[in-house]
């Protein structure tokens, strides 16, 4: 295996002219790019609908294709689905990666193309290995394996042609076999286990034997198989048990929650984290520098680049700039243009630039309210939903709501969960079954809360906390926000505004919630 990490080591070092020249001539990547694009798709139905053969640059491409979101692309790619062909894309698009859903989709299924599969989804973690190597030339990761923490894929009932799962379970399907074999571990046909509470008992019981040197995933379900193999082999911590371990490349979620708890299962300096942007729509920076907090934006790699100034963030017709626009310091809301064919879409995340030469960026959250510490990606159009439903279930009304994430723990669960503050305007009988039953509700509306929900392996059930009446308004009030423009927040992927409010109630004197835990 030392000939073959010198070998790889070689490769790696071959593709840095490539990461350069994305640093140094970002604005004609990114054209080029464009071009490329648009070149691609011009004989797709969407293509001829906004007459790509005659846009010649990104300013007709901008006032001519109104920047959109799932919702705008959705009917195309259900046709796709189906098996219809140059739609968004050119050809048949045979998979899909799955992700947290819409208002009005429990999911959302993406287009992956062959072009965005390879230039983007294999592209980047190519890229991030390249990135590391560059900081740590000396490392010897390929002297072992790699762990895939890899989901499951299915077939599409009505056009069983069409695959959708994971992004991640679609990379591994089509890795060569012999480098399955030599690099990554567990065995494939536990990696694309559908039953996760089977798959990481047998992963478990596998990965223990070998010799990892490296991980990429997200931390929910990487601390799930830590504690697993923890309890097989009684050993203290992980590099116990895999000595040679080296680098963990984490991403999706913020990782500030799990850090604590890493640094107990791998102590000391000798693993190293790194941080990448990926998405089911694709695999966009990626940390270039050893101990930084922010990432180089991956330009030439099928993605073009559009981005949102704050205040566009609500208006009808949106207008976006190109990359070679951006400041440095400001929010921005992403909108990208892939090689899976998605046109000026707005993803929903935002994003700070640390720097403009090269382009480095910050993942700043979301354009809305959301709770995604755990990767549940859960939205208030999520919350109002569930708890609609709840209360027509009980015949309960809810006046107001917040909610916010409850950390991992330090009692030995080490598991996370959702802690929400309500304002009944009639009170359930029985909080602890309105509490179970919006934990089910919430389950039934957003599929990646219910993947985390899974048996109680990463989250656990929802905890309510009832408070007086008048709460949230005098909360408001207290801080001058008070009035129809001012609203309490739903979500948050921090305690602030939960934490506030509980002082407020201290300070007013109207006692701590009450929760129906017993």
């Amino acid at each position: 295996m030392k000939l073959v990490n010198t070998i790889l080591k070689l490769y790696l070092r071959s593709r840095m002219p490539h990461i350069h020249n994305l640093m140094e001539k970002p604005e004609a990547t990114q054209r080029a790019v464009f071009q490329k694009l648009i070149s691609q798709a011009k004989n797709t139905e969407f293509g001829e609908k906004y007459d790509f053969i005659n846009i010649k640059d990104y300013k007709t491409f901008a006032e001519r294709v109104p920047i959109g979101d799932y919702e705008t692309h959705k009917g195309y790619i259900k046709r796709m689905m189906n098996g219809e062909a140059n739609i968004l894309w050119k050809g048949s698009i045979e998979w899909f990666s799955k992700s947290s859903g819409t208002t009005s989709d429990r999911s959302k299924f993406l287009p992956v193309s062959d072009e965005n599969l390879h230039e983007c989804h294999i592209q980047g973690p190519k890229d991030s290995m390249t990135l590391f190597y560059k900081n740590f030339p000396n490392a010897t990761v390929f002297n072992g394996k790699g762990l895939v923490m890899g989901g499951a894929y299915e077939h599409y009932k009505p056009h069983p042609e069409t695959k959708y799962g994971d992004v991640s379970s679609i990379m591994i399907d089509h890795i060569p076999m012999l480098p399955k074999k030599m690099f990554y571990t567990p065995s494939m046909d536990i990696a694309l286990m559908a039953e996760f509470e089977e798959k990481i008992e047998k992963m478990a019981q596998q990965v223990v034997h070998e010799d990892v040197t490296n991980i990429g995933g997200v931390p929910t379900w990487t601390i799930v198989l830590f504690r697993r193999m923890l309890e097989i082999t009684g050993k203290k911590n992980i590099l116990e048990i895999w000595p040679n371990l080296q680098v963990y490349f984490h991403g999706g979620v913020s990782f500030e929650p799990y850090e604590v708890q890493f640094k107990e299962f791998l102590p000391g300096n000798q693993v190293k984290y790194f941080e990448v942007y990926n998405a089911s729509e694709g695999y966009f920076a990626a940390q270039s520098e050893a101990d930084a907090d922010d990432m180089l934006l991956l330009l030439e790699n099928g993605i073009f680049f559009e981005f949102l100034p704050m205040e566009e963030w609500n208006k009808e017709n949106p207008k976006a700039i190109p990359l070679w626009e951006v400041e440095a310091g400001k929010n921005y809301a992403l909108v990208i243009t892939t090689n899976g064919g998605l046109w000026r879409y707005q993803l929903g995340d935002t994003v700070t630039f640390t720097s403009t030469k090269p382009y480095k960026i910050q993942i700043t959250g979301r354009t809305k309210h959301f709770i995604n510490v755990f990767g549940e990606e859960v939205m208030v159009s999520n919350t109002d939903e569930a708890i609609a439903k709840t209360s027509e279930k009980l015949d309960v009304l809810v006046r107001d709501y917040t909610v916010a994430p409850i950390f991992f723990s330090d009692d030995g669960t080490g598991k996370g969960g959702h802690e929400w503050l309500i304002e009944f305007d009639e009170v359930p009988t029985d909080l602890a079954l309105f509490e179970k039953t919006l934990d089910e509700q919430l389950q039934a509306v957003n599929s990646d809360y219910a993947a985390k929900r899974y048996k109680d392996m990463a989250l656990k059930q929802l905890i309510i906390n009832q408070v007086p009446q008048g709460t949230f308004n005098g909360w408001l009030k207290s801080k001058g926000k008070y009035g129809g423009q001012n609203k309490v927040p739903r979500l948050a992927n921090t305690r602030k505004h939960l934490e506030e409010i509980q002082m407020y109630l201290k300070s007013e004197k109207l006692g701590s919630p009450l929760s129906a835990v017993k």
